[in-house]
């Protein structure tokens, strides 16, 4: 894991961190068929596993301060089912997601940085475990609703995530990504197994409907005065919705997040999803994208890191980091 000094200092001395886009849209542009698949880029792991590298690395050309595991969909239960291995080849192939997203930084810093290595103490880029929700297992659109929640515990949904964080916590994650949590419950026990990893650090990012509201229906601002109660969270936030709620969803907790903890935003392009179609609507220009437009207004609104999710490409983040931070590569050293 990353010390929370280096974390600290990437946040608040060199304006947000600029997060990655969409892994799987970028594997799709690239000829791979994910769609409708119940482990979805996660899959890759298994069969092409210099896929996931290669794109990491595109992310990384195009400005990503941080990369995240190719483990949204990915968990213990899940390739046991899906790809007939054992517990502890699951295990391996989660551990192997940290393993391909290093790799990566490290031809990065190698190629663009030649006389300097990942461990000189130069600054690059970071790599974030991704921890999807429940629903994301089931395969069935429900980490859009958060239903499943309703007829589990705490304690059930803690049971669920354990052996996944202790996989990329094991691996040297630099820090964890609770991504698209459409519940509260779902979200507490989240913060609340995070404290069985005492030297880890996470953000949490929530999946919501509205302008006010998490996918379940609870209030965002209920969300994130629970997030306020971690020591170990560096951020709150949202992701994977539509651009144009983010401004408001900030505005309805602007006056509940403690100093320690940022915003997290990287929102979606703002087409339209279901279940048996995916994605569909009318694509945006890179040039007019409203992730670009939106984006200093979410940095006014204090968020230090921002990126994209599905359907935001490697060439939108290269274009989100000129519009907010005027370069197209990581800075290259620390202070």
């Amino acid at each position: 894991m990353a010390s929370s000094p280096r974390i600290r200092h990437y946040l608040y001395d060199d304006g947000p961190l600029i997060l990655d886009g969409g892994l799987a849209t970028e594997l799709e542009t690239q000829g791979f068929h994910l769609q409708g698949d119940p482990l979805w880029s996660a899959r890759l792991l298994h069969t092409n596993p210099q896929a996931i590298r290669d794109a990491h690395g595109r992310f990384l050309l195009s400005g990503a301060d941080v990369i995240s595991t190719a483990t949204y969909q990915a968990s213990v239960e899940g390739f046991i089912r899906h790809l007939h291995v054992s517990s502890e080849c699951a295990k391996d192939l989660i551990m192997s997601a940290v393993q391909l997203a290093k790799e990566a930084v490290k031809s990065f810093v190698s190629e663009t940085h030649p006389s300097t290595s990942v461990q000189s103490g130069q600054r690059c880029p970071l790599v974030a475990g991704s921890v999807g929700p429940y629903g994301a297992f089931l395969h069935n659109g429900s980490e859009y609703t958060g239903d499943y929640a309703e007829q589990m515990s705490v304690q059930e949904l803690k049971a669920w995530h354990r052996p996944q964080i202790e996989c990329l916590a094991a691996a040297g994650a630099d820090l964890l990504a609770f991504e698209t949590i459409p519940s509260i419950k779902e979200a507490e026990a989240l913060v609340e197994l995070l404290r069985e990893f005492p030297n880890t650090k996470a953000w949490l990012a929530l999946s919501c409907k509205d302008v006010r509201s998490l996918s379940d229906g609870s209030p965002f601002a209920d969300a994130v005065q629970m997030a306020n109660r971690s020591q170990q969270l560096i951020a709150v936030g949202v992701n994977c919705c539509p651009p144009q709620l983010v401004e408001p969803l900030l505005e309805s907790a602007r006056c509940l997040l403690r100093p320690e903890i940022s915003w997290v935003v990287y929102p979606n392009s703002g087409e339209d999803w279901d279940s048996e179609q995916g994605w569909h609507g009318a694509e945006t220009e890179t040039e007019s994208s409203p992730l670009i437009e939106m984006s200093h207004t979410w940095m006014k609104q204090g968020a230090a890191l921002i990126g994209g999710c599905c359907r935001i490409s490697p060439a939108h983040i290269a274009k989100l980091r000129h519009h907010l931070k005027g370069t197209c590569e990581p800075p290259s050293s620390e202070p």
